[in-house]
């Protein structure tokens, strides 16, 4: 049986803010060394899948610079492997990837050359650890046409997620896509789709003006439940799962990994997340550091304060300095007696002396410019911005990428501005 997987990683994850404005969202760093496509090329691996496809789109380079040929995963391989496939244009229907299904209509020929009988449809920008043949396992026994990965959310949490209704003999019946009402349950989709190779051909190939087949979500399951007589069934997942497509969820997974109780196991020798890493020397902890509950990673130097907070490679905490319940990126520099507490910092900011980022306790107020993003008291900084020394910013506050010192009016910055 011959299994290949395709990974949706062309998402412009517009909630992730400016996180996202220069990279994809699948390549956001996670965990201080990870990027979080890292958990989904993991899987694959783990679960004996060694032919993927990786489908990207906007500002792919950040993603394609971290795969490359696949090596840290052990896709590095003369036949299988790891290929990353964007959108081109030719002389029929290729263009821009108008939604999930339509990436993949436009990529099958990747799946036709590597004879596939079932084709294992991913996202690559949920953080999870799940063994995909046990899915693969189920869909074969159940003789199924497709069979759609699920778990339960928060009832809360439903307008986020296609929700499905099954039947006692785990069928799906029903799809409603991001429900405002709450009565249809709480079974949510993964995203993660095991199709039998023929069926996805013939239904992604039914497309029309009238009945597109753009996103499976939206068109393909919805079809196929309708009636259509193929066989739709549901796979329950019990593990962790989360999609850290926002700053509050992203922000919140973060500090989760801190508790020694976290269901997300990133030490299992057993299940190792793998990436991409450079070579830096190790942690470095001067004569007054104090470090507490964190993660620190390689190459970063620490001689002030570390409190609950995740560290990437490089960052320098200058002396004097706090950071607290707080992301930094890769070769941040903390200046001397800066403090940085609930907030995301993306790579090669500088945050000068003295510098107050999180300050004062209005976390009710979210930002001017993108109240539906910035909010929960999360302040969070572009990629290579330079705040100027001693100002306060306070909460939920944007500063944008590559903002320099003249960027910033001369006086304190209050809660929900933007720079």
């Amino acid at each position: 049986m011959r299994v290949v997987a395709m990974i949706m990683a062309g998402g412009e994850g517009t909630r992730l803010s400016v996180l996202s404005e220069k990279r994809a969202k699948p390549s956001v760093p996670f965990a201080g060394k990870f990027r979080i496509i890292d958990f989904t090329l993991s899987n694959c691996v783990n679960s004996g899948i060694y032919d993927v496809a990786v489908l990207t789109q906007y500002r792919p380079h950040s993603l394609n610079d971290h795969i490359g040929i696949g090596k840290p995963w052990d896709l590095d391989r003369n036949r299988g492997g790891v290929v990353l496939l964007q959108p081109y244009l030719a002389r029929g229907d290729q263009s821009w990837y108008r939604g999930t299904s339509d990436a993949v209509y436009q990529n099958l020929n990747y799946a036709r050359d590597h004879r596939a009988d079932l084709i294992l449809i991913l996202s690559g920008d949920h953080i999870y650890k799940m063994d995909y043949s046990d899915m693969i396992e189920q869909h074969q026994r159940n003789r199924a046409d497709v069979t759609v990965g699920v778990m339960h959310v928060p009832l809360e949490e439903t307008h986020r997620f296609g929700i499905m209704t099954t039947n006692d003999r785990n069928e799906i019946v029903e799809f409603s896509e991001k429900p405002k009402d709450r009565d249809k349950g709480t079974l949510a989709s993964m995203g993660i789709y095991v199709f039998t190779a023929d069926v996805l051909y013939r239904r992604l190939s039914e497309g029309s003006e009238e009945n597109p087949r753009i996103d499976f979500g939206k068109h393909v399951l919805p079809a196929m439940i309708g009636g259509s007589g193929d066989r739709v069934m549901a796979y329950e997942f019990s593990g962790y799962w989360v999609d850290v497509g926002t700053i509050p969820a992203y922000w919140q997974t973060s500090m989760e990994l801190l508790d020694p109780e976290c269901e997300l196991k990133l030490f299992d020798p057993d299940w190792i997340i793998r990436t991409r890493s450079e070579e830096r020397p190790p942690v470095k902890i001067g004569p007054q550091a104090q470090i507490h509950r964190s993660i620190v990673c390689n190459g970063s130097i620490v001689r002030g304060t570390v409190d609950h907070s995740v560290l990437s490679p490089g960052v320098y905490v200058s002396p004097g300095a706090i950071v607290r319940n707080s992301v930094v990126m890769n070769d941040t520099w903390i200046g001397p007696g800066a403090i940085v507490d609930r907030a995301v910092v993306d790579k090669q900011v500088v945050v000068g002396p003295g510098v107050r980022l999180g300050s004062g306790d209005d976390v009710d107020t979210p930002n001017r410019v993108q109240p539906d993003k910035i909010t929960g008291g999360i302040s969070v900084v572009g990629k290579n911005a330079h705040i100027p020394p001693s100002i306060t910013i306070g909460r939920n506050v944007l500063i944008n990428a590559d903002r320099d010192a003249e960027d910033f009016p001369g006086n304190d910055i209050p809660s929900g501005e933007t720079i």
